[in-house]
């Protein structure tokens, strides 16, 4: 059990883990159970209730990491920041167009070389997008910025930042089953069960780098998606090499 301090533990259980129900009582039990409460009713994984953003669980759109085709486009969303810088890649299937999100970058107090580095190591010739104002920094340090990463190999172009208009469009994908992430991705799973908005509907502003990230891809990530060449030298790993990096 996982230590809070040395007289408290933390307990996670769920309804998995009781002997005295059945597969078919299970089953009934969360098909009962509205979406973002079922991983806290059958796991006891702590459940954000009503406020949370995305109230549809996890274990509905992970899949097991598979090598992405070659003719499926892909691009990047960036968001930067001294505590926290945050990468999330995304590839669409053009039969559905579903969106796969396969690698994260995540890494806090690091300079921009640093970052671009990890980024470039994914697929130089993947493009990117960035928010233009680059959390709370005014428009100008947003253009500055993306010159620096530029600069750096990076291909980015301002993505469009509006909130609001944002969610709406990753619910609309969640909600059409047409979004889904590898399992690999722990920082974004993190990130996810915990996005939520307060008591007066605003969103908390705490851990969500990952999750503006996903806003800026999926507003304008697809707009800037491409295959890769056949001048390029490598193919992208479907995988996180590193599950606390990100990358």
């Amino acid at each position: 059990m996982p230590e809070i301090t040395p007289s408290r533990y933390t307990v996670m259980a769920g309804w998995a883990d009781v002997p005295h129900l059945d597969e078919r009582t299970q089953r009934e039990l969360l098909a009962s159970t509205p979406p973002h409460l079922r991983e806290a009713r059958s796991q006891g994984i702590p459940s954000l209730g009503s406020g949370a953003i995305y109230p549809v669980a996890i274990g509905e759109i992970e899949v097991a990491p598979f090598a992405i085709p070659a003719f499926w486009k892909r691009a990047y969303a960036l968001d930067v920041g001294w505590n926290r810088t945050a990468a999330i890649w995304g590839a669409w299937d053009p039969a559905d167009g579903s969106c796969y999100l396969y690698a994260e970058h995540y890494r806090g107090q690091a300079v921009p070389p640093i970052h671009a580095e990890a980024i470039k190591a994914r697929g130089s010739w993947i493009k990117g997008v960035i928010d233009p104002a680059s959390r709370g920094r005014t428009q100008d340090d947003g253009r500055q910025l993306i010159v620096t990463y530029r600069e750096l190999g990076l291909s980015l172009l301002p993505a469009d930042n509006q909130v609001e208009a944002g969610l709406y469009e990753v619910w609309q994908l969640l909600s059409t089953g047409r979004l889904k992430i590898f399992s690999t991705l722990g920082n974004f799973k993190t990130e996810y069960r915990m996005y939520r908005r307060d008591d007066n509907g605003k969103i908390v502003k705490r851990h969500d780098h990952l999750m503006d990230c996903l806003r800026y891809l999926i507003m304008s990530g697809k707009k800037v998606a491409s295959v890769q060449s056949m001048r390029d030298d490598f193919l992208i790993p479907a995988q996180v090499g590193d599950s606390q990096a990100g990358y």
